[in-house]
This record gives C-alpha cells, sequence and structure tokens, in this order.
C-alpha cells in the first residue's frame, strides 16, 4: 500500500536551498527555468521538524561524526570514570570506524545511527568495561603500539558490529533509508520517496546587493559589501511513501509506522527549509495538499502538469492556475489510466477556486486530510 503526497507552496523571494556558489538551486523543465528545493534539503527539513521528532518519541537518528562525544556522554550518565572514559572511547571507535586523520575526535565517516543503535553500543561498553579499562591502560603506559591490547578493542568492535548496529527503530532512518559503504548489511531500503520540489513557472534568479556600516567609523562608505541570490517561486512538491516497505524496515511494528506516517504527512506539510530564514522570513504555508491512498497501481507523479509553465491571468494568479493546472491534469490522466486500486483521494486548499475533477475529495483541514489517510489504513 502506498501514500502519495501532492503540494502547491508558495513563497515570497528566499533562498531556500542553495549550490556550492551560494547561488539559489535551479534546474531546466520543458525547457524553461526552475526555481529548485532538492530532495535532500526537504528530507531534512522534514526529519529534524519538531512536528516530526515529537510524534515518533524518540525513534529517531543522528548524523554525525562526534561519535567519540555521544558515547562519552552516555558513559558518564552511567557512571564511570571519566578518566577511564577519555582513554576507553576514543580506541574503541578507532576499531569500530575509524578516526579522521585530521581530527581524532571524529569519525573517518559521517555516521548515520539511530538513537537505539548508539544506546546498544554503550550497553556493549559498559558490559565489556573492566576488561577494556584495563587494555586501555596498558596501550596508554606502552610507549610502542601495544597490539594485544588493541585486538580487544578490535574483537568488541567486530561483536557491535554484528549484533549493536543493523536493525533500528529510528523512524527517519526507516523512512529514508541508510547506506554503509563500510558494512553493507546494515544498509536500509528508503520506504519514502522525495522529488524535487520545482516551480510550476518559469523563474528569474534575481541578485540583492547589500552593505553594512561599520557604526564606529566616521568615513562615509560601507564597512563591507557583498550579493546574495534570491528568487520567488511557486513550487510543485511531490512524494511517496511505500507502507509495506516502512512496516518491514521498522522490524515489523505497524503501530510505529502509522506514526511515524502520520509525523511524516504533517512535517511534510509544515516544515519548511532553514536556507536564508533568517534574512528572508519563507514562512508560507501550503496553498494545496493532496493524499492519494494506492491499494495497487502505479504511483502517479504530476509534475508533468506543468512541463509547460505556468502564467497568471487577469483574474487568477500563478498559485490558482497551479491548482487548476494540477486539477486537469489529474483529469486527463485518469481518463487515460483509469482509478483501479485507489482507496482514498483526500485534498484541502486555501484558495478559493472550482475544480472539476477533484472535488469529491475535499476536506477542511491537513488534519482532517491526515486522519483520512489514517481510517484509509487502518
Amino acid at each position: 500500500m502506498k501514500v502519495e503526497l501532492h503540494i502547491i507552496q508558495s513563497f515570497a523571494p528566499a533562498c531556500l536551498n542553495r549550490d556550492d556558489t551560494n547561488a539559489v538551486k535551479d534546474c531546466e523543465f520543458g525547457l524553461h527555468r526552475r526555481v529548485r528545493v532538492s530532495s535532500q534539503c526537504i528530507k531534512r527539513s522534514v526529519r529534524t521538524s519538531p512536528v516530526f521528532t515529537d510524534r515518533v518519541k524518540g525513534h529517531t537518528a543522528v548524523r554525525t561524526k562526534l561519535l567519540i562525544q555521544l558515547l562519552a556522554d552516555r558513559m558518564l550518565e552511567m557512571g564511570l570514570n571519566e578518566r577511564q572514559v577519555e582513554q576507553v572511547v576514543p580506541l574503541f571507535v578507532s576499531q569500530y570506524v575509524g578516526l579522521d586523520a585530521s581530527a581524532k575526535t571524529k569519525t573517518k565517516v559521517l555516521l548515520y545511527l539511530g538513537t537505539d543503535e548508539i544506546q546498544r553500543i554503550a550497553t556493549k561498553l559498559h558490559e565489556n568495561w573492566d576488561k577494556l579499562a584495563e587494555a586501555a591502560a596498558q596501550v596508554a603506559n606502552s610507549e610502542k603500539s601495544d597490539k594485544r591490547s588493541l585486538e580487544v578493542f578490535s574483537q568488541l568492535a567486530k561483536d557491535v558490529q554484528s549484533s549493536a548496529v543493523g536493525a533500528t527503530k529510528a523512524a527517519d532512518i526507516a523512512l529514508f533509508g541508510r547506506m554503509v559503504a563500510e558494512s553493507p548489511k546494515d544498509n536500509v531500503d528508503a520506504a519514502c520517496q522525495v522529488a524535487h520540489a520545482i516551480s510550476t513557472h518559469r523563474a528569474n534568479m534575481e541578485m540583492d546587493f547589500y552593505t553594512a556600516v561599520d557604526d564606529l567609523s566616521n568615513e562615509s562608505g560601507a564597512g563591507m559589501m557583498g550579493t546574495t541570490e534570491f528568487a520567488s517561486a511557486c513550487f510543485y512538491r511531490y512524494s511517496l511513501v511505500d507502507l509495506d516497505q516502512l512496516v518491514s524496515n521498522l522490524q515489523g511494528d505497524r503501530d510505529l509506522a502509522l506514526t511515524t506516517l502520520e509525523a511524516y504527512l504533517l512535517s511534510s506539510i509544515l516544515a519548511i527549509p532553514t536556507g536564508k530564514q533568517t534574512s528572508t522570513a519563507p514562512q508560507s504555508l501550503p496553498s494545496f495538499v493532496m493524499a492519494v491512498v494506492r491499494d495497487s497501481g502505479s504511483p502517479q507523479s504530476l509534475v508533468n502538469a506543468f512541463e509547460r509553465p505556468v502564467y497568471p491571468s487577469q483574474a487568477r494568479g500563478v498559485v490558482e492556475q497551479s491548482i487548476l493546472r494540477l486539477d486537469d491534469y489529474w483529469g486527463r490522466l485518469a481518463r487515460m489510466y483509469g482509478t483501479d486500486g485507489i482507496r482514498l483521494l483526500a485534498h484541502c486548499m486555501v484558495e478559493d477556486v472550482t475544480l472539476k475533477n477533484l472535488h469529491a475529495g475535499a476536506v477542511e483541514s491537513i488534519w482532517e486530510l491526515v486522519d483520512r489517510v489514517k481510517e484509509a489504513l487502518a
């Protein structure tokens, strides 16, 4: 069973997602330049949103190179000796995943671990603490590399990799997947697909020239100056969640899977990328949200509704025209491919427009929309 989410969302001038040159991300679609927000940016804004984390209640993950600090904090919380912690944890992590050559307090690679996995690693360390503390002391007192003592850490690292890491109930890992090149058995196939959001219309990138005045200088002119790029756009956003895959990723816990799905739907609607928030305040909520629950059949992105860019008319702006274009395209797809396999179609919107093809699925609010999805999946 699959759940699709289709969103129309407009933003005033902003820079939600930048590239390596600090320019607004964009792309070409239908031979016209469009503003773009990458799927990676959208997924991060979702998984870090309080709307998401509050609902999954601790079933989250962390992406970090600071595993030493995370484990050290847990060891100290368990009441272990601080000096021993400072010796043991870095030695273990060096054998477990390797340390950054230029920063020995960081791991060689960026790890993505569920909080339950981190706790299981900490428990393994605690269970073997006396042996590890003795080996760490021998390494510290040895002028040369003590291979026998290091073998204690190497063996525990292998044990942790085989038993403490892998299966996780982290909702964000279950949704967005995990790829571990060094340990393929810990890979998780994503249950969620997120498309790059693109503007429904042709977009022009603009430059903002800014200056800053030195408050204590008597000289005229700016203390510094620079430029930054921005754009305004109405986006079409599409994502898909495979409920069966989500349940499988969460070790068969269907209740947690449904809670995760609810958290994902709400945070996808409400979360906004954090790029340039303090300088542009892009706090614009979606104007149109549609959810489709499919028992069978192929999922359908509606992005091709905007292959030909939307233009405002004298009566309607770009947002309303985008909603009408999506409604028209849905009708044409339904006539060509049918609607077999659709268990639920529901939408809500801010704009006052009359829909010809989606009118039967209207609800009042996003909360009612999410409730309808939960009922369809029950």
